[in-house]
């Protein structure tokens, strides 16, 4: 018999499984469930990006593309950070991925050394640290409040920094909260990056996703910062094309050329038909980001409104399609909150936990569902509450 335990890598061993994944499968197997646990647009692909991928597979598009994307695709977004964001972006400086996930993992596979200390800002999506952990790196917490918006403050940051912090990942507009960082957080932050020689991992995967007038805002832009950030992003959210599988990094020439080294043994090159596709997003997809953005934003108002009348307090989300409830007033914890929901209701969302220990007492929702399922969820939670109160 093979003792398995013995053959697996260690590191893998100790990466909890996914906290989103456990509530989808739970709700996969039962009937009449609204899930709202998964970041998915609920939109089809705009018809015009799906055309446009479909004639490229006409026209017999069908090997391998240049192993850093499609040319024409990296000046597209390095055109599209330079005009959208003032990131002074080149194709050079730009890799085409298989989704933003492989982007992030990139850049830590070429960055970390065992011991380097990542420091993340928590709650934070599921990956970062597994991801850093893979490589016998440190996810150090950075554990910011609802009473600051969740934004990651100058006194937190100082406060965590060690000799052997090495990598400052941020990911605003923020999953699982919503929250934002703007001009002026950021520039607070800038003058400790710099003085303390940190590299800055910057997922922008929601950077279309804002409300309220806000406008995304890059680190990259500030001076000094972009020949130390990473950027992050994809299509997978603006455009509802998460089946597409496609994200890039822009980086300096230095570390985008060697995470382009480890892109071409792992993967050869992103998908192509998705690459045009995706070109066509970028040249004419803007009214699309508007439209869905409406629509989420109405969801937005009317979830975080419900929950607020509920006594579920609920900080306004300023970004993403995620709003991250209190559900203190139930009096459980929230593993068990998410979980008796589930079995007695059929509502599935996500115990705050699956985004780092400070995410006790709070629960994810996701937005990007109908309306008609946002309604039936609250109706649902509402009687939750009613019985076990």
């Amino acid at each position: 018999m093979v003792d398995y335990e013995s053959k697996l890598c260690q590191a893998i061993r100790r990466v909890k499984p996914s906290g989103i994944r456990k509530f989808f499968d739970i709700s996969a197997e039962m009937e009449d469930v609204v899930s709202l646990s998964i970041g998915e647009p609920d939109f089809t692909t705009p018809e015009h990006i799906r055309n446009v991928g479909i004639e490229s597979l006409k026209q017999g598009h069908t090997k391998y593309t240049a192993n850093k994307g499609i040319t024409e695709l990296r000046e597209c977004i390095a055109e599209y950070y330079c005009t959208h964001y003032d990131v002074p972006a080149t194709g050079d400086e730009t890799l085409v991925t298989v989704g933003g996930s492989e982007a992030l993992d990139l850049a830590l596979r070429v960055l970390v050394e065992p011991g380097d200390e990542v420091l993340i800002p928590e709650p934070c999506f599921v990956c970062y640290s597994p991801l850093t952990m893979m490589r016998d790196g440190v996810a150090v917490p950075l554990q910011t409040r609802v009473e600051d918006e969740f934004k990651l403050t100058p006194e937190l940051l100082k406060s965590k920094i060690t000799p052997k912090s090495k990598i400052l990942l941020l990911a605003y507009p923020s999953n699982p909260t919503g929250g934002i960082m703007e001009k002026e957080d950021y520039e607070k932050l800038a003058d400790i990056i710099i003085e303390n020689d940190l590299l800055v991992i910057s997922d922008e995967i929601y950077a279309t996703l804002t409300y309220g007038g806000k406008h995304h805002f890059s680190i990259a832009s500030l001076p000094g910062m972009k020949e130390r950030t990473i950027i992050v992003n994809g299509f997978s959210k603006a455009y509802a094309m998460t089946g597409w599988r496609l994200g890039y990094a822009i980086a300096p020439l230095p570390i985008i050329k060697e995470m382009t080294k480890l892109h071409q043994y792992g993967i050869m090159s992103a998908p192509t038909t998705a690459q045009y596709a995706a070109i066509e997003a970028l040249k004419n997809g803007d009214p699309d980001i508007v439209y869905m953005r409406d629509a989420y934003d109405k969801r937005r108002r009317f979830i975080v409104d419900a929950f607020n009348e509920l006594g579920m307090t609920c900080f306004e989300p300023r970004g993403a399609f995620y709003c991250f409830p209190s559900i203190q007033i139930s009096g459980m914890s929230s593993d068990e909150f998410c979980e008796q929901l589930i079995q007695r209701k059929h509502v599935a969302i996500i115990p705050g936990t699956a985004f780092g220990a400070c995410g006790e007492g709070f629960a994810r929702v996701s937005y990007c569902n109908s309306m008609e399922n946002l309604e039936i969820a609250v109706e649902r939670i509402a009687e939750f509450l009613s019985e076990i109160r």
